[in-house]
């Protein structure tokens, strides 16, 4: 696959409110669901016997799966923390669940992504030096332990779904800059990786102290293996990546927006359920060639909103996941031709020339 790339987030092994034609169609190329979700439910076990996850979801394309470890560290209360892994409650059932770095790997075979995430300690964004360093340290000796297991996996689980599967490390480090460079380079130290993930990021911080973590990793990384900005979704950060060295995104922000009526434009954010729309004939975006801006005014779908019909919630989740996947398009042709610097430059002044409450 052609990187920067946004890949769309089916968590549960589902885009939501789009089916794998719909994402072909749009031009995703790799999309990401979540071990922890699938470990819950329906089972990693049940999701192998079902030929792993590109059988079961009937995706054809690249698959990313996380490992969990942000969904299990945002389970305050439920959840206890220890050096050989996590305990926590179920937020479905409330049973008692564990996640160390070797169970994730099991799980995350079983699933039977293409690119499979270590386990980690995720940290709030503006976790103070301490506390980031404990996390970072942490996620670094569990990247041995998950390492270890891999490689056993790969040697003596040959029926898994996906037989060759490869494992991104995931630097950490908050927002302390000495922390995300002895982050990396411990990890480099800890062996030659296929990519790596860069997490801990869009979880609280301001996005200046995001940009400049970003920096500081890119001078750290190898050039020429891709670079994973974890759960980092909007057009504005998409293209702040990219110019930081970043090659992959993803985020639920897309869909998760189209549910309540927010939509991209290449001058902001927008609100379809606002009344200036009402009768409007014009598409969501008239540099977009989605689905929904070729065949839909906003009128309508503003009327699909108001009156509650799914068709509203599907065609901007569309519309929105096509935004992001067609703007890294274009950034690709920009890297391409050598125009990258001037295309962003002018990409985001358009793009912050009105304000987003629209």
């Amino acid at each position: 696959m052609e990187t920067p790339q946004f890949m769309p987030v089916g968590t549960l092994a589902s885009v939501k409110a789009l089916d794998p034609d719909d994402l072909h169609r749009l031009g995703a190329s790799m999309i990401l669901a979540n071990a922890y979700h699938l470990r819950l439910r329906p089972g990693d076990d049940l999701v192998r016997t079902m030929g792993g996850l590109h059988r079961f979801m009937q995706w054809d394309g690249p698959i990313l799966t996380d490992s969990g470890g942000f969904q299990v560290f945002s389970l305050e209360g439920l959840r206890r923390i220890e050096e050989s892994g996590v305990e926590f409650r179920s937020h479905i059932d409330g049973s008692l669940q564990q996640f160390t770095p070797e169970s994730v790997m099991r799980i995350e075979r079983n699933l039977g992504a293409d690119v499979i995430m270590q386990f980690d300690h995720v940290v709030p964004g503006q976790s103070p030096h301490d506390l980031a360093q404990v996390a970072m340290e942490r996620s670094l000796r569990w990247l041995d332990r998950c390492k270890v297991e891999f490689d056993r996996l790969q040697l003596e689980d040959p029926t898994a779904p996906t037989p060759v599967q490869a494992l991104f490390p995931i630097v950490q480090g908050g927002i302390h800059a000495d922390l995300r460079q002895a982050s990396a380079r411990g990890i480099r130290n800890a062996g030659d990786w296929v990519g790596y993930g860069i997490g801990g990021l869009s979880v609280g911080e301001a996005k200046p102290d995001m940009y400049a973590m970003l920096d500081v990793v890119d001078l750290e990384l190898p050039e020429d293996r891709p670079r994973y900005l974890m759960g980092v979704g909007f057009p504005e950060d998409l293209v702040e990546g990219v110019a930081r060295g970043v090659d992959l995104f993803d985020c639920v922000a897309p869909t998760r927006m189209g549910r309540t009526g927010a939509f991209f434009t290449t001058t902001g954010r927008r609100s379809i359920k606002n009344a200036q729309w009402r009768s409007d004939p014009s598409p969501l975006d008239e540099t977009c060639g989605c689905v929904a801006c070729a065949r839909f005014s906003k009128a309508y779908i503003r009327h699909l909103f108001i009156a509650e019909e799914i068709l509203g919630l599907r065609l901007l989740s569309l519309h929105n996941v096509h935004f992001l996947v067609a703007l890294m398009r274009d950034a690709r042709a920009a890297i391409q031709d050598g125009s990258f610097a001037g295309w962003s430059r002018d990409w985001l002044a358009r793009y912050h020339s009105r304000t987003t409450s629209s």
